[in-house]
């Protein structure tokens, strides 16, 4: 398969809920697929098969940063091991800041990686996982850094807690799609 899937959604593959998450105009571009609203990866074309073991990470746009402002961007599962029993919610897959806002821009993520990117992987029979991607603004006084308890381990991160002990708000931009294991 050559180029990249358009992926078509529909308000009947994802609840209401699913597609409010999604604002601020951000665009997650893998080799062959482009994701610029929430959506349900599909089956069809190896997609799902190759976002959990082909792909690196993505490409992040957001046309709405600030030349002069820096960044944080987070991407977490909340589903994890399941939608239905996230016990180990939030596993961080992926953890970058001091994003300059030229960067996202140009669709390129150049800061400090506090987690490496690791695909969506979710186990066999676990149904859809959502996998979020969420851009904050970072105070400019402010080292962002992760404590030593979160650094032992990406299952169970509290985002909560983090976004509140940097101070950052609300975020400025944000996109999931569902994907479930690539055999299910």
């Amino acid at each position: 398969m050559l180029g990249f899937v358009y992926v078509e959604t529909s308000s009947d593959s994802l609840s209401t809920l699913d597609l409010s998450f999604c604002y601020g105009g951000l665009e997650v571009i893998y080799p062959e697929l482009d994701i610029d609203r929430c959506l349900v990866i599909p089956k069809e074309g190896n997609l799902r098969e190759k976002l959990s073991i082909e792909w690196r990470d993505p490409q992040i746009f957001y046309p709405g940063a600030n030349m002069n402002k820096t960044y944080v961007l987070v991407m977490v599962d909340p589903d994890a091991p399941s939608r239905s029993n996230p016990k180990a919610a939030y596993w961080r897959h992926w953890l970058v800041t001091d994003i300059q806002g030229e960067s996202l821009k140009n669709g390129e993520v150049h800061g400090t990686t506090l987690t490496d990117y690791h695909p969506p992987t979710p186990s066999p029979m676990t149904g859809f996982h959502r996998y979020q991607f969420m851009v904050f603004e970072q105070p400019s006084d402010v080292m962002v850094s992760l404590t030593d308890e979160e650094k032992s381990s990406r299952a169970s991160w509290n985002l909560q807690v983090f976004v509140t002990r940097f101070n950052f708000g609300s975020p400025v931009a944000a996109l999931q799609y569902l994907t479930q294991h690539y055999k299910d």
